[in-house]
């Protein structure tokens, strides 16, 4: 589709760029549901950008672990790598890349550190949060779709890339699973938006959250054209990941009714 733009001669990457808007339009939101609790919106900025960071090195590093043969062989083989530069390459390749299941856990994992260590309210940022990441990822999952990345299996119903900038998705009749999974988290934030300003499931939006994403996304990689990502059993690394969410928040569910049992 359109990978990039140009502007005064420079190439800008339309995932950057719809990336970017996703990240404004979800720390406005974000910023904005907050104001109404706390009196400023300043530690929610706070707990965004540290755990920003943490999103950024899962993302990568989930991706590189994508890539673990080609570790494994560069380790063995260390001896034949010409120089620092030649280190850097093969480092950016391997873990160059992101993967959104990485950025998810990072992001979770660090704003909780974040959150428990200011004493915030755990389930209101958490509940935000569960609102803001598929408004994030609706824009995301749209830039992959114009760059041909995350690119669909052949089909007779969608798109021919011929400029994507994954090689392999070029030239070929793909189903637009990017546009698909973009419209269901569009449709999956306005609903868990429904649900927090009526203060429905109030303190369980994250968990309704990350269930219903991980059931979607769990079908969505049968879609999926790109089978570079890794498989297992059979199974996509993502759909393993689906699984383990899916599974890691109905035994949280479990535990939390039966200690609530053991308290009345």
């Amino acid at each position: 589709m359109y990978p990039y733009i140009e502007i005064f001669d420079k190439k800008i990457s339309c995932y950057g760029i719809m990336s970017t808007i996703g990240i404004f339009a979800a720390a406005v939101l974000a910023c904005y549901l907050i104001k109404k609790e706390e009196k400023d919106y300043y530690n929610m900025i706070v707990v965004l950008l540290i755990s920003s960071v943490g999103l950024l090195l899962f993302s990568h590093l989930l991706y590189g672990l994508t890539n673990i043969d080609i570790l494994v062989r560069v380790v063995r083989h260390f001896d034949k790598v010409k120089g620092f530069s030649d280190f850097v390459s093969i480092f950016s390749y391997i873990f160059g890349g992101s993967v959104f299941y990485g950025g998810l856990i990072g992001f979770l994992l660090t704003a909780y550190i974040c959150v428990k260590k200011k004493k915030l309210n755990k389930k209101k940022y958490f509940d935000i949060f569960a609102v803001i990441i598929p408004l994030f990822h609706f824009f995301g999952r749209i830039g992959c779709f114009l760059v041909g990345c995350c690119y669909g299996i052949e089909s007779k119903i969608g798109f021919t890339y011929h400029r994507s900038l994954v090689e392999s998705a070029n030239h070929v009749h793909r189903f637009p699973i990017q546009l698909v999974e973009a419209g269901f988290n569009l449709i999956l934030f306005f609903v868990l938006y429904k649900f927090y300003k009526k203060e429905k499931y109030k303190g369980k939006l994250i968990y309704i959250y990350l269930m219903s994403y991980a059931v979607a996304r769990f079908i969505f990689e049968f879609f999926r054209g790109d089978d570079y990502r890794g498989f297992l059993f059979g199974l996509s690394t993502s759909q393993i990941i689906s699984i383990l969410i899916f599974v890691t928040v109905v035994i949280i569910h479990i535990f939390k009714r039966i200690k609530k049992k053991k308290r009345s």
